[in-house]
């Protein structure tokens, strides 16, 4: 893989449920769109399960996501292609944590902080229009 290695960690709050926030990170359907203009390919589950195997492009690049672990407040995934590395999210009532490492020619910290700046505006308009 060619590229570099970057890591980062980012924790923010956010005014919306644990149950939002894990809906937004754990469903296709909501986290489709959020993370524009991110294609995911077609056919996921309702729901994210370990060991699900998925595609997501970003223009020309191609990130493959192997789900490792899902629990009620946490998320990990293995990433490959596009960044070869992984990514968690913690979440809790009212904030959400993601820490990204990999090897990729992607800015991974401007990419992780627009995800999270757009997860935490979705989150909070769900919760506001409910």
């Amino acid at each position: 893989m060619f590229g570099n290695f970057q890591k980062s960690h980012l924790r923010i709050e956010v005014n919306a449920s644990a149950e939002a926030i894990a809906d937004s990170l754990l469903k296709p359907e909501l986290f489709r769109q959020w993370l524009m203009p991110q294609q995911f390919e077609r056919g996921l589950p309702e729901q994210l399960y370990p060991d699900l195997v998925f595609r997501a492009s970003l223009g020309i690049v191609t990130i493959e996501h192997q789900v490792d672990v899902v629990y009620p407040n946490a998320l990990r995934l293995i990433l490959s292609q596009g960044i070869d590395g992984y990514h968690e999210w913690y979440w809790g009532e009212g904030w959400v944590q993601s820490r990204l490492e990999g090897v990729s020619l992607l800015p991974l910290n401007l990419g992780q902080t627009f995800a999270l700046s757009r997860l935490r505006d979705f989150v909070t308009r769900k919760e506001r229009d409910s």
